[in-house]
Formats: structure tokens, C-alpha cells, sequence
């Protein structure tokens, strides 16, 4: 119950810091925007073959809800990141949670329920942020991705694994390094994805294995990967198998899902380091 309780007010304090506000307000400003550029693609003018054709509109939707979500995938991180790490270390650093510790609430039940709270709004934010897009494209072109479900998935998951981080981080640090440390973990996270990339289309296994290190390490590129496996049509995945291995340079190319097993170790990876987390803010002097 205890849980429940932090769950609640966690959410409220997301509200009254108009967290929520912020993020929906934003990224329907930026679906209104995007619906009307989808809108234009059918009012493209004739190539020298003839008048654009559906699969062509539907191949260039595909790319552009990528990047879209590619956009929203990083307003996740950085909500992620800059909601979590002051829920801990900032109101350790005002005293605040003294207040809370004070009640017969244990210190896992405090960081539990401040996690759960804060994966309830990430994820809601994916779902609706994602399902709204994909409408958007829909309405205006026709093209529906073909695993709209997974792509939300590996998109909250992405979030909730800098969340993860960002909570252990704050049980240590200040709120400002905290946030500092897991944005960039989570830019040199991509980075390595993509000089991995490089490194498979080239045939180099030594600059390759840095996308599968960092896969491990930090598993938010991994992740963001799925999701654009499940945006991309059969026609995109046809041409790039087509292509040959250089294709796998470019950052926003996926030639399959994620495995199983990878899936396996992203949701033990973060079990683990909540799990930390718990740990640490437990030996933490308040």
C-alpha cells in the first residue's frame, strides 16, 4: 500500500510541475505540424518515370515517422532523465524527503513507488505520443506501420531504462550531475550503435563489437532499433536486404527485430538496476 501511496504522489507532483502539460502540449504541437506535412506528399510533382506512386509515399512516410519518433524518443530520454534524477537526489539535497522517511514508509517502498510512478507517465506519453503519429500518417497517406505495437513498446522501453539509470545515478549524485551523466551515456549509447553500424558494413569486427558492447551496456540503442524494424514496410527491408551489408551504416536502417534473448537481458537489465538502486538508497545518510 505504502507503494500506492508514493505512486500517487509522485504523479501529482509530475502534475503540479506540469511535467505532463509539457510533454503532451509539445508533441501534439509537433503531430499537428507533421500531419500537414504528411498531407503534402500527395501533391508531389512527377518524376521523369511518371507521378509519384502509393509505395513511393508510403516508403517516404515510413522514413519520416522514423525521424518523428526518433524526436520523440529523445524527449522521453530527456524527460526520463530530468524527472527521475531530482525525484531522489533532489529532495535529498532540500531535505524533503526526510519528511517522507520519517513515516513508517520504507526506503524501497519510496523508491519503488517513485520509479512505478514515473514509468506510468513515460509510457503513457509513448502510447499516446506514437498512436497519434501513426493516425496522423494514416489519415494523410495511407501507410500504417507493420508493428505499430512493438514500436510503442521498444519505444516506452527505452525510457524506462533511462529511467532506471537515472534513479540509481540520483541516490548518489546531485540532481544536475545525475541528469548530465545518463544523457550522455544515452548519446554515446547511439553513437556506439552507429559506429557498430559502420563497422559491420564495412567488415571490421573490432569497430562492430562497439555496437554490441553498448547494446549490453546501455540498451536504449538496441531498443530504438526494434522500433524502427516494426515502422519500416516489407519494401524497405526487401531493397536494404537487396543493398547488401553496407546498408547497415545508416543510423536509421534496421535489417531485423531485436532477439528474444536481447529482450530477456533489457528487462533484467532493468530489474537489475532498480534493484541497485533500492541498494544504494538504502546506505544512503539523509
Amino acid at each position: 500500500m505504502s507503494i500506492l501511496v508514493v505512486v500517487g504522489l509522485t504523479l501529482r507532483e509530475g502534475i503540479r510541475r506540469r511535467l505532463m502539460l509539457a510533454l503532451f502540449g509539445l508533441s501534439l504541437v509537433a503531430v499537428v505540424i507533421t500531419a500537414w506535412g504528411y498531407s503534402q506528399l500527395s501533391h508531389l510533382p512527377p518524376t521523369s518515370s511518371g507521378p509519384v506512386s502509393t509505395d513511393d509515399i508510403h516508403i517516404i512516410t515510413s522514413l519520416l515517422l522514423i525521424l518523428v519518433m526518433f524526436m520523440f524518443s529523445f524527449v522521453l530520454a530527456l524527460s526520463a532523465v530530468f524527472a527521475a534524477a531530482p525525484s531522489v537526489a533532489g529532495e535529498l539535497e532540500s531535505g524533503e524527503a526526510l519528511v517522507m522517511l520519517a513515516r513508517p514508509v520504507s526506503r524501497a517502498s519510496v523508491l519503488l513507488g517513485k520509479w512505478l510512478g514515473l514509468a506510468i507517465v513515460i509510457v503513457t506519453y509513448a502510447v499516446v505520443a506514437s498512436l497519434l503519429e501513426f493516425g496522423v500518417a494514416y489519415a494523410a497517406t495511407g501507410y500504417w506501420p507493420p508493428h505499430p505495437i512493438q514500436a510503442v513498446a521498444y519505444l516506452a522501453g527505452e525510457g524506462l531504462v533511462l529511467l532506471s539509470l537515472a534513479l540509481l545515478l540520483s541516490t548518489r549524485m546531485s540532481a544536475v550531475a545525475a541528469g548530465i551523466v545518463a544523457m550522455l551515456l544515452f548519446g554515446l549509447a547511439w553513437l556506439a550503435g552507429v559506429v557498430g553500424g559502420i563497422g559491420a558494413a564495412f567488415g571490421d569486427a573490432t569497430i562492430g563489437q562497439a555496437g554490441t558492447v553498448g547494446h549490453l551496456l546501455l540498451p536504449t540503442d538496441g531498443l530504438w532499433r526494434g522500433a524502427i524494424y516494426a515502422i519500416e514496410p516489407t519494401s524497405v527491408l526487401i531493397a536494404g536486404s537487396a543493398a547488401g551489408p553496407r546498408v547497415a551504416a545508416f543510423p536509421f536502417y534496421a535489417p531485423g527485430p531485436p532477439s528474444f534473448l536481447y529482450l530477456a537481458w533489457c528487462v533484467a537489465w532493468v530489474a537489475g538496476v532498480v534493484a541497485l538502486a533500492v541498494f544504494s538508497f538504502a546506505r544512503r545518510d539523509v
